[in-house]
């Protein structure tokens, strides 16, 4: 009887001790599946941030990429604006019918505007080179000039009028004109 005594205590020592490994297995083994499940996040999270990251770089590409710089703008005929202008540098061709124009003004306290392209709407000439060819496509690189007849927003000695440019998807371009005690041919407004 004593010796079916130590031979069920050495039994149950041994029980204790598979418990104990088969306790310790699985727990290494949820430690291993918790590490996978944050390795998929922290995956997951890093391929969402680059996702996000590519699509910003595009879109400031895009903005940038066909944006108006305007060189000067010159007051002819009294009421024309003698807008020189060129695209930024990295910039795709564009038509010159995608390039829309808006001045703003103050009219007598009411918010006024001018708005137009620089193909034809709105203009005295459309898009031209340095030479005087109209130019429908407006490409990187060159200069160009476009004349602008605000209907509304006339050159006004001592006023301020506000010209914004956009071409298509493109930046948009403000710049503020301002006339000083003189509204004459030739006063550089910008």
């Amino acid at each position: 009887m004593v010796k079916n005594m130590k031979h069920e205590t050495k039994n149950e020592q041994r029980d204790n001790v598979a418990a104990i490994g088969i306790g310790a297995m699985i727990v290494f083994i949820a430690l291993i599946l918790v590490a996978a499940v944050a390795a998929a996040v922290i995956i997951q999270t890093a391929e969402k941030l680059q996702q996000n990251a590519q699509t910003t770089g595009e879109d400031t590409t895009d903005m940038m990429a066909s944006k108006i710089t305007v060189k000067s703008v010159v007051i002819v005929n009294t009421n024309d604006l003698y807008v020189t202008f060129e695209l930024a540098p990295g910039s795709d061709p564009v038509t010159a019918t995608t390039i829309q124009w808006l001045i703003t003004c103050d009219l007598g306290g009411n918010g006024a505007t001018d708005t137009g392209d620089f193909a034809a709407v709105g203009t005295t000439s459309a898009a031209q080179d340095l030479t005087g060819t109209v130019q429908a496509t407006i490409n990187p690189g060159e200069t160009y000039t476009v004349q602008l007849n605000p209907a509304t927003c006339v050159p006004t000695a001592n006023d301020q009028h506000t010209l914004n440019v956009q071409s298509g998807t493109g930046g948009f371009t403000y710049e503020v004109l301002n006339y000083g005690g003189g509204v004459a041919n030739g006063e550089v407004v910008i």
